[in-house]
């Protein structure tokens, strides 16, 4: 308490807007930088989940640009009120204290900000930034000594956090929405218990498939004969009659998950390193080569081929030894597949993915419970936000004044 009753001996213009003296012109400064940045951040982040999803003409006439602005004025609002409330007590107060540029500023400016924001989106923004306080937490922690760091713990997360995720996947109504949609994408549909057609419909179409197929190409005899030799080498060998995935045998089925996912890995790996690299296209032709075999590339590859790869073949070995497919199954192949976030260790992946299932489980109870979420304001967005936002600002103050 002594510490946050502390004043501190500066005015606003020495610790806050250092590039400007006048209070009112930093905030218009900060006000326009806040809203070409998250123009910047949300116009193609809204395009591109737009395409995605495949909306139609009347979302991108109607509805694209005002999702946009709305977004960029809850991010601006942020950073405007941020700033203005800094000023303002500041001016009340007379003097600043230690907790007046973190909880006094940062707390009345997220919670004006986030009722911008629409209602679909703040469950969202909630868990991002419970991830970000808890991970600041953690790690100023560890930078302390007052926490002891445990050896590939980020790994042990991800595998118990995969572990549950792939069992409420292979669940009855266990996952839905955007989650269910991911892993169906990644893992496959051959993975979910309750398939669109019997196995004995879906390998009759499977057959039908292939003949029609054999009767098409057979003028085009090297592309036939290659096909061929794939497809028999897929159809003939060990599958379990509880194994879903009718084209190929078990092990082919687990070679084409690796090969499939670490292509998109790769993919995406390099995508996100293109702006980085255009930009030294003239200056330093040569680094645009590096876009393609540059390590991460393969490391993200490597992670998502593996953990696609040993959870289907931990499947399939399962099935073959207890002779029965079961959900419990999912539980140590999401486990065992895990252990492949060792090519690319991330806490804050391991951290973001566990606060999103607790909050799927969550939002579940609540709607099995039948109780609407404003009879549970302790856990609204609209608070949680606002208290998670302040203390990483509040965390991130008190580590760069301390540093």
């Amino acid at each position: 308490m002594a510490a946050l009753s502390k004043s501190i001996p500066h005015n606003c213009y020495e610790i806050g807007h250092t590039w400007n003296p006048s209070c009112r012109v930093s905030f218009l400064q900060i006000t326009w930088g806040a809203l070409e940045e998250s123009l910047r951040i949300y116009a193609p982040l809204y395009l591109i989940a737009a395409v995605l999803r495949k909306r139609k003409l009347e979302y991108y006439l109607y509805k694209l640009l005002p999702e946009i602005l709305q977004s960029a004025s809850f991010l601006t609002a942020n950073g405007a009120l941020y700033i203005t409330f800094f000023c303002v007590l500041r001016k009340i107060l007379g003097k600043f204290y230690s907790w007046t540029p973190g909880f006094g500023a940062a707390l009345p400016a997220s919670y004006v900000a986030i009722l911008i924001e629409r209602k679909s989106r703040r469950g969202l923004l909630t868990i991002y930034m419970a991830n970000l306080a808890t991970e600041t937490l953690f790690r100023m922690g560890v930078a302390r000594g007052t926490i002891t760091t445990l050896r590939n713990g980020e790994v042990l997360l991800f595998c118990i956090t995969a572990a549950m995720y792939m069992f409420f996947f292979r669940c009855k109504d266990g996952l839905k929405g955007f989650t269910f949609s991911a892993l169906r994408f990644i893992v496959g549909k051959e993975e979910i218990p309750t398939h669109s057609y019997s196995p004995e419909t879906a390998y009759a179409k499977v057959e039908q498939k292939r003949e029609k197929h054999r009767g098409t190409t057979r003028a085009m005899s090297l592309i036939a004969l290659v096909r061929s030799l794939v497809d028999s080498i897929c159809k003939h060998g060990p599958r379990h009659r509880c194994c879903k995935h009718y084209e190929d045998n078990c092990i082919s089925y687990c070679i084409k998950g690796f090969i499939r996912m670490f292509s998109v890995g790769y993919l995406i790996q390099c995508c996100l390193r293109i702006p980085s690299a255009f930009r030294h296209l003239f200056t330093e032709p040569s680094r645009l080569l590096s876009l393609f075999y540059n390590k991460e590339n393969f490391q993200l590859g490597a992670f998502l081929g593996s953990f696609v790869s040993i959870y289907k073949g931990t499947s399939c070995f399962l099935r073959w030894i207890r002779n029965l497919d079961d959900e419990l199954h999912a539980i140590v192949a999401g486990f065992l597949a895990g252990v492949s976030m060792m090519f690319y260790k991330s806490t804050t992946i391991s951290m973001y993915l566990a606060s999103k299932l607790v909050e799927c489980k969550r939002s579940r109870v609540r709607h099995a419970r039948e109780q609407a979420p404003a009879s549970r304001p302790c856990l609204s967005p609209v608070l949680c936000h606002p208290t998670c936002h302040t203390v990483s600002f509040h965390l991130y103050r008190f580590r760069r004044n301390s540093s």
